[in-house]
């Protein structure tokens, strides 16, 4: 554990956020319980409102379906920095809304960028989303 990484230990439902490649913040949400680390990125995120704005903070993009299909863009998009590590994800000024998608519509696909433990089966995307970065599905891989 050190300053940066405290909050993966610490109760679930708060944000982690931190800088890869010097430029681009990441989106965690801590998952496990308090005093056991573990988080979950958040790759990709579905443009419902605020589209103006996510355009303009992001500057650069070809669609909709692209303005959030990365870990980096969707923190850009949504102006989430590091300033907001450790927040309650159920308080705000970041939450998580249930948005009533149901496991059967959740498809494991081999886990992207990276070099190791690609087929460890940890990466959840939503069905026929627009919105995923990397679209690649494992045949009869769903795990409800």
């Amino acid at each position: 554990m050190t300053p940066r990484t405290r909050v993966i230990f610490g109760p679930p439902g708060h944000a982690y956020i931190y800088l890869i490649y010097g430029m681009y913040e990441c989106l965690n949400i801590v998952t496990e319980p308090d005093g056991e680390p573990g988080c979950v990125l958040i790759r990709a995120l579905a443009p419902l409102r605020g589209l103006e704005l996510m355009q303009s903070r992001r500057r650069r993009i070809c669609s909709i379906a692209n303005l959030m299909n990365g870990p980096g863009k969707l923190t850009q998009a949504m102006g989430i920095t590091r300033a907001l590590g450790g927040s309650d994800l159920t308080l705000g000024p970041l939450f998580v809304l249930d948005d009533g998608t149901t496991p059967e519509n959740i498809d494991v696909t081999p886990r992207i960028g990276i070099t190791q433990c690609v087929d460890w089966p940890l990466r959840f995307v939503v069905r026929s989303s627009p919105f995923v970065s990397r679209r690649v599905l494992v045949p009869n891989q769903n795990q409800s």
